[in-house]
Order: structure tokens, then sequence, then C-alpha cells
């Protein structure tokens, strides 16, 4: 009895791992789906920095519309937002004068009372398809 009992208790323990088979095919699964994750979050990462972008514009449009019911017009430059008036903080910074790929904003007045705020996207390149307005 006693040694019928011993060799079923070493089959089992011999069968129980796994076999370099089924490691191999676990390490490829997870490979694939690796694959697919970096993928799908590289998508992402383009579409984040676009709304990044957007609201950065916003944020400009904000402080050159304080700056013109404070002075009675709007600025020459992006860059008198980053000097403060003596009353208070600047409305920006100069880290918040360029988009999510590094470009600096573009700023024109268009007439006394309208502003273009423009970005170059992800292409870098201003006057193009991609380019993000306010």
């Amino acid at each position: 009895m006693q040694s019928k009992i011993s060799r079923e208790v070493i089959k089992r323990s011999v069968r129980s791992g796994f076999t370099l088979v089924e490691l191999l095919l676990v390490v490829a699964i997870l490979g694939i789906l690796a694959g697919i994750v970096a993928v799908n979050v590289g998508g992402h990462t383009e579409k984040t920095r676009i709304q990044a972008t957007r609201q950065s514009i916003a944020n400009i449009k904000t402080a050159i519309q304080m700056y013109e019911v404070t002075n009675s017009g709007l600025p020459e430059s992006l860059e008198q937002l980053t000097v403060s008036d003596g009353t208070g903080p600047a409305p920006l910074s100069k880290d918040q004068l360029n988009d999510s790929w590094g470009t600096p904003f573009q700023y024109k007045k268009i007439d006394k009372f309208t502003f273009e705020i423009r970005s170059a996207g992800p292409d870098k390149q201003m006057g193009t398809e991609d380019d993000i307005t306010n």
C-alpha cells in the first residue's frame, strides 16, 4: 500500500510543473498584448497633446481678455502678459507661451478687438492644415 501511495505522489509532483512549450506560449501571448497596448497608448499621446494645446490657447485667450479690460486694449505681444502690472502677479508665465510640442504660440492682432492665437500643431510648421487656433 505504502509504495502505491508514494508512486502516485511522485507522479503528481513530476506532472505539476509547466513544460517549456507552455511557458513559451505564455511569454508570446504577453508579448503580443504588450505590443497592442503600446500601439494604443502611442495614439493617445498625440490626442492628449492636442487637447493640452487647446487648453493652453484658452488660458492665453482669458489672459488677453483680462489684459484688455485692465488696459483698454489688446497687448502687442504675448510677452506683455508675462510681466506684472504691479497690482498682482503676471497673468502668464514664460513657459506657458509654448505649445505641447515646444513651439511658441503665434499671436496676431486682427483689429482693435479681435485677435488670433495659433499653434503650429504636431508638424511644428505654421500655416499648415494641422494648426490649432482659438
